[in-house]
């Protein structure tokens, strides 16, 4: 029976509900007809935007959305997409499919999402292709009420009063689609873009995100934290799970075997060891740590489902994509001191979505059961917490990694949220839980469990969800309970 503590008295930090944020990319079927519709289309929707997403995506507890890319975001001139729809500018999608961009969805309509959604705006701003003009002027449209130029504009454009912009990000991936920039070129353009990236009064002071690292790449941590770190609240940090070594040949989002399965649990149990390397570099330049982390692309990528537009990153998602998602929100959790925001790549119809839609159909899959059931966690206290563990071996990429990770926190009322994954794919787990000096009152549970092979589909769209978990026993400080292979669990302890 393995050992799991949880110390009431040992609280750590505030878990940011942004650490839960989505990433919205005019990529494929993400935002048109994955999320927007327009106006007039026959699935029900309001100003354009589809009700039932809305409506799922709210229920999860979507915190923030990160808009409009990714490397479409350094490609996007945001004037194109204000205004009269059907005088706005139609452009190629380069990065993404070829196809045309017909800009029908821009500023407007992104904060109308917002507005419906209820969760904060993050938006990525144009460095790669883009002027510090054209940076400047497009957050003064968002944010500036006063008299000026694009504030007027933006009242003849319909909207009199500015939004609320909490993230920004100097541009995206500049070490690649953003660029192909040296770190050291990048921070001195980083300051100078973001001198004009105006805190207009009246308006929160924005959050200035800088581009940060790709995977390991710690040398560019290293350069843009030195140059940033009077100027920038974080830099951001990208990180995709891939089953196979090559991009070329990711492997099945469906089609695989244990081994694939375990090695794609190993690399994602990564994002660990990638989290404190660069912080401890971030802190080697910056011991005052003014500088945070944000961690604005993660999740996992394979091949494309067959038959569709490789440029369109449609692939399933299995109860392997959920056990990625449930440790790497419990690893976020544990690193809530300097992890403040965290956005998984993407929100519908791209790479691991939470949300398929197929014309008037959706689908939730089992990432989107996972962030709801972690919802608890966003704005509590992260609690000290400790479980022993038997190991997982992937002797392919010679590394081995936990079977159970676990994170806890507590409620401004003293309600204890546990999320603890086995990730074994065939192994069930006894544990014993003990509440540091409490007296447990009562214990509740939830469960995410199924073969790794399992999914949500157009036919079956049910198979995996949220069911109540009954196999424990509640003591005096605590509990026992069985844990199920390839299961996440949820313990709500009041006590």
């Amino acid at each position: 029976m393995q050992k799991y503590l949880i110390n009431p008295n040992q609280k750590i930090s505030k878990i940011s509900k942004d650490i839960y944020g989505h990433f919205s990319e005019h990529l494929g079927r993400c935002i048109y007809n994955g999320i927007f519709v327009g106006e007039k289309s026959e699935i029900p929707n309001e100003n354009g935007m589809r009700c039932d997403v809305v409506k799922a995506l709210k229920e999860m507890g979507i915190p923030v959305l990160r808009w409009p890319g990714g490397c479409f975001a350094d490609e996007y001139h945001w004037k194109d997409g204000i205004g009269p729809k059907e005088k706005r500018k139609k452009m190629i999608n380069t990065h993404w499919g070829g196809l045309v961009e017909d800009n029908s969805f821009g500023t407007h309509e992104y904060f109308e999402l917002c507005r419906q959604l209820g969760c904060d705006a993050y938006i990525n701003g144009n460095v790669g292709s883009g002027t510090v003009a054209e940076m400047s002027e497009w957050v003064e449209y968002m944010t500036f009420d006063g008299i000026s130029p694009m504030a007027e504009l933006r009242k003849k454009n319909g909207r009199e009063k500015p939004w609320k912009v909490k993230y920004f990000g100097i541009g995206n991936e500049s070490w690649g689609c953003g660029g192909n920039m040296d770190p050291e070129y990048y921070g001195c353009l980083y300051k100078r873009y973001n001198t004009y990236v105006r805190d207009y009064a009246g308006n929160e002071k924005i959050m200035r995100i800088a581009c940060g690292p790709n995977s390991s790449d710690y040398h560019w941590t290293k350069e843009v934290t030195d140059k940033v770190k009077h100027h920038a609240k974080a830099i951001s940090l990208h990180y995709y799970t891939l089953a196979n070594d090559s991009w070329s040949n990711k492997g099945s989002a469906t089609e695989f075997d244990t081994k694939d399965y375990y090695r794609t649990i190993c690399k994602a149990y990564r994002m660990e060891e990638l989290i404190n390397n660069h912080i401890a570099v971030m802190n080697s330049v910056n011991p005052q740590q003014w500088v945070q982390l944000v961690v604005d692309e993660w999740g996992t990528w394979y091949d494309v489902e067959p038959g569709t537009n490789p440029g369109f990153l449609y692939q399933q998602n299995t109860m392997r994509d959920a056990m990625v998602a449930a440790l790497t929100l419990n690893i976020f959790n544990k690193h809530s001191d300097r992890v403040i925001m965290a956005n998984i790549a993407q929100t519908v119809n791209v790479l691991q979505a939470v949300i398929l839609t197929d014309a008037d159909k959706m689908v939730l899959t089992p990432t989107y059961h996972v962030f709801k059931m972690f919802k608890d966690h966003q704005e509590n206290t992260l609690l000290g917490s400790y479980i022993t563990t038997d190991e997982i071996k992937a002797k392919e990429i010679g590394k081995s990694c936990p079977q159970l990770i676990e994170s806890a926190s507590v409620d401004k009322d003293g309600t204890i949220y546990s999320t603890v994954v086995n990730t074994s794919a065939s192994k069930f787990s006894r544990i014993k839980c003990q509440v540091a000096d409490t007296k447990v009152k009562s214990v509740k549970a939830e469960i995410i469990t199924g073969d790794i092979h399992d999914k949500n589909d157009f036919k079956d769209n049910d198979i995996v969800k949220i069911e109540e978990f009954t196999d424990f026993k509640k003591h005096a400080d605590g509990f026992t309970a069985c844990l199920p292979p390839c299961s996440v669990v949820k313990f709500i302890i009041e006590k």
